[in-house]
């Protein structure tokens, strides 16, 4: 029996040469990107990096100034109609009418689709079912963001566009919230997610893009783009005063790259048990103090940082 990868799946979001231009501001610059049905996809990027703007032109809020998107095989400029019937969308922040209870407004949602699934099943899947019937305005953050979800259920879609949707969660809400994403994959719904947390990329998705400046700049799964820096551990380090030189640090055994990120300067390295003594040794003979120290394994948002120099939540 051979089994199936994500690439032998039918596309479920086909973006070819895909630009949208504001004045003389390139948002996107002409990008291609495939999302296969029935998979978690991560579009990660900084502010200004472009992933709104092509998210808003997937969900046909925007109009793109060239290239094409096909949705589930539906172009929005003919069946828009059909696609909104499919969907489902979370925005990062939702306006509710504050004086509807928490049923009453999936209620309204639910009248907007053909199809759709009912109120306590959903308020079961989105632990809230103590708040059915109390009004929106008196919902924490956190609960409106579980609201927020329930309404981009409502209709039973096929594809999920979730905008950091577990923005405002504590740690166990967020960590159930991650469960439900699996199962609504696990169900056959293709989902395109984005976060600012880069364990919650690694956790849930299949494939990642990160985009920069208007371009996809890195799209694999995210061990494959953990593996592409060529190390196991990263060290940072900050000092009192004076520090080493990038060349002197370059220099240091099973060191591969060097860079700064504000007061810290980050070592990718391959050989930690190698680096770290030389390091140390380094720092003593200067006479140059340290004032922190800290190492990692090789994660996600190391090649973020490597890729384009700033950390995703800085943002």
């Amino acid at each position: 029996m051979t089994l199936m990868t994500a690439a032998d799946a039918p596309l479920a979001l086909k973006i070819r040469q895909l630009r949208k231009v504001y004045e003389q501001l390139v948002a996107v610059d002409s990008i291609d990107l495939d999302v296969y049905t029935g998979e978690c996809f991560g579009l990660l990027g900084p502010n200004g990096a472009g992933k709104t703007t092509t998210i808003e032109i997937c969900e046909g809020l925007l109009e793109p100034d060239g290239g094409t998107v096909e949705l589930l095989g539906r172009d929005w400029r003919t069946q828009a109609g059909e696609l909104r019937q499919l969907l489902g969308i979370q925005l990062q922040e939702t306006t509710f009418s504050e004086k509807l209870t928490v049923a009453e407004t999936l209620a309204l949602f639910r009248s907007f689709y053909r199809r759709s699934l009912e109120v306590p099943e959903l308020l079961r899947m989105v632990q809230l079912d103590e708040k059915r019937d109390s009004r929106v305005g008196k919902l924490s953050g956190g609960q409106k963001q579980r609201l927020a979800l329930a309404c981009a259920l409502i209709g039973d879609p096929q594809f999920l566009f979730l905008d950091e949707p577990t923005t405002g969660l504590d740690p166990q809400a967020r960590r159930q919230l991650w469960d439900l994403i699996n199962e609504l994959k696990s169900s056959g719904r293709t989902i395109l997610l984005t976060t600012h947390y880069m364990d919650e990329a690694e956790k849930l998705c299949d494939r990642v893009g990160i985009m920069d400046r208007g371009r996809v700049i890195a799209l694999d799964t995210p061990r494959q783009l953990i593996a592409s820096l060529g190390v196991e551990q990263m060290v940072e380090y900050a000092t009192a005063g004076a520090t080493l030189e990038p060349g002197v640090l370059a220099k240091l055994q099973g060191v591969r790259a060097v860079s700064s990120l504000g007061n810290l300067t980050q070592l990718q390295v391959a050989e930690l048990h190698q680096t770290l003594p030389a390091l140390l040794d380094t720092l003593a003979e200067r006479g140059i103090p340290l004032t922190e120290l800290r190492t990692h394994s090789a994660t996600l948002e190391d090649v973020f940082v490597s890729l384009t120099g700033r950390h995703l939540r800085d943002e």
